[in-house]
């Protein structure tokens, strides 16, 4: 079980297509996290078109925090999407609340970690990192973070930067493996190889430019046939498998590591 969170650094990548996507097509029961402080509700408002009232979320979580109560109160304000078993939280309803997350980031982090004790995995829609209230706590806190970027020069150029601060901060936690990029477009004209030897991140997985098929997840259109099997859906069941491979990978090598350095203590 894990934590994986989305964000970008600069541009719209597709950070909400992306995580909605993977929270799709994971095979276990999952629950995805709306944290941008923006405040845009994509989801709500997109995939499911303003249909569904917004009467709860990550508002209510900072509340139930202030009087401690943060733990029991997730389970009270998600819902299930339509045809899914992907539990919902809603984000903040405008960018006006944002300051009320603030100081809900850290504990939230921990409470996401705490789910896999449930048996729920975690998805986190961070948005796009600088901007005020950011959840950098749920960044640094998961079990994979992923950088979304597109493969063009104005986003390579924005990345360098949070690359470079975000690989510095997780080697000083020790979990420098815990970062990565989902690669938006290969070949668009960068190749993941180069899109690595530039940013010094990983390229864990890649999802193919697809903006047709991209709509279904990004406004609710209505998909058209072979939408399921097709290049879009195949990218995001690898890229739940490559995320969740990494993560074992990541905990076998950390745990054989401590059993390590017990041994030489």
């Amino acid at each position: 079980m894990a934590v994986v969170t989305l964000f970008s650094a600069s541009g719209s990548p597709g950070v909400t297509v992306s995580a909605l996507g993977m929270a799709l097509a994971w095979q276990r029961h999952v629950m995805l996290v709306d944290a941008d402080p923006t405040g845009s509700s994509a989801v709500l408002a997109g995939y499911l078109q303003g249909q569904t009232v917004h009467d709860r979320g990550l508002l209510d979580l900072a509340v139930a925090n202030r009087v401690g109560n943060l733990g029991a109160a997730i389970a009270t304000v998600s819902m299930t999407l339509p045809g899914s078993n992907v539990e919902f939280v809603p984000g903040i309803r405008s960018h006006q609340q944002a300051a009320s997350m603030t100081n809900l980031w850290e504990p939230l982090s921990g409470v996401l970690r705490g789910m896999e004790q449930r048996g729920v995995d975690v998805v986190v829609d961070a948005g796009r990192l600088g901007l005020e209230h950011s959840p950098m706590p749920l960044v640094r806190g998961s079990d994979l973070s992923l950088l979304v970027l597109h493969s063009d020069l104005p986003a390579v150029s924005g990345a360098r930067g949070w690359a470079r601060a975000l690989r510095e901060q997780l080697a000083g936690m020790g979990a420098a493996h815990q970062l990565g990029v989902l690669l938006v477009g290969p070949g668009r004209p960068y190749s993941a190889r180069e899109i690595r030897a530039v940013l010094g991140l990983p390229v864990v997985a890649e999802i193919p430019w697809d903006p047709e098929s991209a709509e279904v997840y990004h406004s609710g259109q209505r998909p058209k046939k072979g939408f399921a099997s097709g290049p879009l859906n195949r990218a995001l069941r690898a890229t739940v498998s490559s995320s969740q491979g990494l993560i074992a990978n990541n905990r076998q090598r950390l745990g054989t590591q401590r059993v390590q350095e017990a041994g030489q203590a």
